[in-house]
């Protein structure tokens, strides 16, 4: 049991809840909404006039709410669609926010047809296009180099390394992890959600809104539009990714967010680096939460997201190292991850 789960936690944040509204009684005023892959918990509370407000648990020191606050202000001053903070207690990691309710977008994919979908996914994409123009980035942390290599050095450590128990650097690998590193910070610098994904844009009150941003960069304007479009819950055809990329491409021209004289196919490289760089991330993130952290479920995703790396590598010919690389994961590593993964299904 994490420390966010336990009953002293929770009722270290019951006594905090009935600090700020003093005529709440009882334990039962707080009950559990939303778990996420870190630490953090949700729990709505209900206040005596009705009104409800939603809890975010997240015990230090495995979080910071810091930068979750400081976000939620200045987007909320930029007059984005994000929830209310009233109350913060950094020193035991609690905050009180606005409640958004229970509507996640991805609950309005399940078993949407296409144009349904499409119309949620344009949506979407209009929100982050709204992001971009809008939030600040001056005050958050660079996604750079560093940061960069860092991430795609989960793929060797935790999915070949710790998980498959693999020796050695897969064919092509450094070549590959430079210029996609390099890709990446050729693109003009905006406001990175980081986590821009179905589960994180809240449908509430004829809208969609932003939650979860406390991991926000200021990186590559691709980032986030790849995050949706190579997402958990949808895998979309080459064409039908192109056409989202070309349309973003042409309204980011035409906003100032991008220089015109990047050329449709320069974009839709960077969209694929990008794509690759994240897939290759959360291959070793997922097995990372399983090995390190102990969380069931994410081994199944694995296929999903190696399927969205290969369709990225598909747009990245002629860069260095794809040649190699993604021989190897067509011929090596997709059927070595499929047959692990099936060993460990129920």
């Amino acid at each position: 049991m994490s420390q966010a789960e336990s009953p002293r936690r929770l009722e270290q944040l019951r006594l905090w809840a009935q600090a700020q509204h003093p005529s709440i009684e009882g334990s039962s005023d707080l009950v559990l909404a939303a778990g996420d892959a870190s630490f953090r918990r949700y729990y709505r509370l209900t206040l005596e006039s009705g009104e409800t407000r939603m809890l975010m648990d997240a015990p230090p020191p495995q979080e910071d709410v810091g930068p979750f606050v400081a976000i939620a202000r200045d987007w909320h001053a930029a007059s984005l669609p994000v929830p209310r903070v009233y109350a913060v207690d950094a020193d035991q990691g609690f905050v009180e926010l606005e409640d958004l309710g229970d509507e996640p977008l991805h609950l309005a994919l399940d078993g949407a047809d296409e144009a349904t979908t499409h119309a949620h996914f344009d949506a979407a994409i209009s929100l982050l296009e709204e992001l971009q123009r809008k939030a600040p980035s001056d005050s958050l942390p660079p996604y750079d180099a560093e940061t960069l290599a860092r991430e795609l050095d989960l793929f060797p450590d935790w999915c070949l390394g710790q998980w498959l128990e693999l020796d050695g650097q897969p064919p092509g690998w450094p070549a590959l992890r430079q210029a996609l590193i390099e890709q990446a910070l050729a693109q003009p610098v905006v406001t990175v959600h980081r986590d821009f994904d179905a589960m994180n844009l809240m449908r509430h009150a004829a809208e969609l809104w932003l939650i979860d941003f406390q991991d926000a960069l200021a990186g590559p304007i691709t980032y986030d539009l790849i995050s949706l479009m190579h997402g958990r819950y949808r895998r979309f055809d080459a064409a039908t990714r192109a056409a989202w990329s070309e349309a973003f491409h042409q309204r980011a021209i035409a906003d100032g967010r991008l220089s015109d004289s990047v050329d449709s196919d320069s974009f839709l490289r960077w969209v694929n680096a990008m794509a690759a760089q994240r897939a290759l991330k959360v291959l070793g993130i997922f097995c990372r939460l399983t090995l390190r952290d102990q969380r069931d479920g994410y081994l199944a995703r694995l296929p999903h997201f190696l399927a969205h790396l290969q369709d990225s590598l598909e747009g990245l010919e002629g860069l260095a190292g794809h040649a190699d690389f993604s021989a190897w994961v067509e011929d090596s590593l997709r059927p070595l991850i499929e047959a692990r993964v099936a060993e460990v299904r129920p």
